[in-house]
């Protein structure tokens, strides 16, 4: 499907998703987690990835201000939180309380830095359907920004066979998927 650059490795991808409205835009970009490579040639997560949100206030009719965008990072943990939204509930972000960013899952972000003397809120109103595509798009995401996958695929399967039928003295005992 995609041209090999070098020998082994593929082409990186950057993606995100978009949404503009009147007074305002906001993107959505996963960044991936970082590793860190250990004696034995294994790699240990470093640090889970996260998503990069953008808003920036609209410059005209389809025209938006990215010099004063305004960026926040949802956790995976922040992100198990709009997963979990009933259609009726809804949550607050707070990041970095010195600057008074916060988020609400209406998509807006009111921007304080009692430093600068600087208090703006961006606001993007989301449908029913883009609050779909969200949530369907950060259901896919969050196994990759914990590197679920990258575990997943080192698995070999003559390895867990042997693993799965010895019963761990770590964990106490025997258990009925070992039998």
């Amino acid at each position: 499907m995609f041209a090999r650059l070098r020998e082994g490795s593929l082409p990186r991808f950057y993606v995100g998703h978009s949404i503009y409205k009147g007074k305002a835009a906001l993107t959505i970009e996963p960044r991936a987690p970082e590793f860190v490579a250990l004696e034995s040639g294994a790699f240990k997560l470093l640090k889970e990835g996260f998503l990069l949100l953008q808003f920036s206030p609209a410059a005209g009719v389809r025209q938006y201000d990215w010099s004063r965008k305004q960026v926040f990072s949802l956790s995976v943990t922040d992100i198990g939180n709009l997963v979990g939204l009933g259609p009726k509930e809804s949550c607050e972000f707070l990041h970095d309380r010195n600057k008074g960013k916060g988020l609400k899952i209406s998509f807006e972000i009111h921007y304080c830095n009692k430093l600068s003397n600087v208090d703006e809120s961006v606001y993007i109103p989301i449908t029913k359907a883009e609050f779909a595509v969200l949530i369907s798009t950060f259901n896919f995401i969050l196994p990759h920004l914990i590197s679920w996958q990258a575990f997943a695929s080192s698995i070999k399967p003559e390895d867990s066979n042997h693993l799965n039928n010895v019963p761990s003295p770590k964990y106490g005992g025997d258990y009925e998927w070992s039998r």
